[in-house]
C-alpha cells in the first residue's frame, strides 16, 4: 500500500520540483542516508514556498548553502551560510591557544555583525568600517599554519559568497531554511536506519517533499494524501493547483 501511495503523490512531487526550479533563490543542504546499510545522501532544495528532496538537476539561480565542496563549485551566485561560519569561529574561541581563542572571538563578532546586516542594512560608513576590521583580521592570520590560518583561508576562498544577501534582495545570510526542511529526514534516518530499496527511497523523497511543501503552504498533509490516493485509484488527475499558489 505504501508504494501505491508513493505513486499517488508522484505528480505532487514532480510539480513541487518544477516550482522549485522556477525560484530565483534556493537553499540546499544534505544529510547521510542508508540503503541496505550502504551510504547515500538525502539532499534538500528549499525556498520560501517549496521543498524537494533530490539533486538540483538543471536549476540555475542563487544558491544558499554551507561550505560543502560540491556547493562551493556552484558557478552562479552563492551565499555561504554565515551561521556555519560563526559556529566555527566560536569553536576556535574555545581553543587552549590564547592567540587562536582571541582570533575566534573577534571573528565570531565580526561575522555576527555581518549577519545582522540582513535586518539592519549598513550605511556606507558602517560598511567601510566593518570591512576594514574584517580584512585586517583576515590578513593577520592568512599565512598561519594553525587552525586560525586554515579558517581564514577558507574565508578567502568564499569571500565573494559572504555578503550576497546585502547585494541581492530575497537572499538570506544563513541556510536555516534548508536545515529546517531536512530535519524530519534526519529524525527518520535515526529511527529507521534508512531504507532497503530504490522504491523505499522514492517514498522517502516524495512524502518528505509533500510534507514540507504542505507545511510551507499552511495545509495539513493528511487530507492531501487522501485526495491524492482517491484520485490515483479512480484514475483521475489530483489537485495540484495549490502547489503553484504563493
Amino acid at each position: 500500500m505504501m508504494y501505491r501511495v508513493s505513486e499517488a503523490i508522484r505528480p505532487h512531487y514532480e510539480a513541487i520540483g518544477r516550482q522549485a526550479r522556477c525560484a530565483p533563490v534556493n537553499h540546499v543542504d544534505e544529510t547521510s542516508w542508508f540503503k541496505r546499510g550502504g551510504l547515500q545522501w538525502l539532499s534538500v532544495m528549499a525556498n520560501a514556498t517549496e521543498a524537494f528532496l533530490e539533486l538540483m538537476d538543471d536549476w540555475v539561480g542563487i544558491l544558499v548553502s554551507d561550505g560543502y565542496g560540491l556547493y562551493r563549485r556552484w558557478v552562479e551566485l552563492r551565499q555561504s551560510c554565515l551561521a556555519h561560519l560563526i559556529r566555527k569561529a566560536k569553536g576556535l574561541a574555545e581553543s587552549a591557544d590564547p592567540e587562536i581563542a582571541r582570533f575566534g572571538r573577534k571573528m565570531a563578532g565580526e561575522l555576527g555583525r555581518l549577519c545582522h546586516m540582513a535586518h539592519a542594512p549598513p550605511t556606507v560608513g558602517y560598511w567601510r568600517a566593518w570591512y576594514a576590521r574584517f580584512t585586517h583580521l583576515v590578513s593577520e592570520h592568512q599565512g598561519g599554519k594553525d587552525a586560525a590560518g586554515s579558517f581564514v583561508r577558507r574565508l578567502l576562498g568564499e569571500m565573494e559568497s559572504l555578503w550576497v544577501f546585502i547585494e541581492v534582495e530575497g537572499v538570506e545570510p544563513t541556510n536555516n531554511r534548508a536545515e529546517r526542511a531536512l530535519r524530519c529526514g534526519v529524525l527518520w534516518r535515526k529511527r529507521s536506519h534508512g531504507t532497503q530499496s530504490d522504491r523505499g527511497n522514492r517514498w522517502v523523497e516524495r512524502i518528505l517533499s509533500l510534507r514540507q511543501t504542505c507545511r510551507l503552504r499552511g495545509k495539513p498533509t493528511y487530507p492531501v494524501l487522501v485526495e491524492a490516493t482517491e484520485a490515483y485509484f479512480k484514475g483521475h488527475s489530483p489537485d495540484l493547483a495549490w502547489i503553484a499558489q504563493h
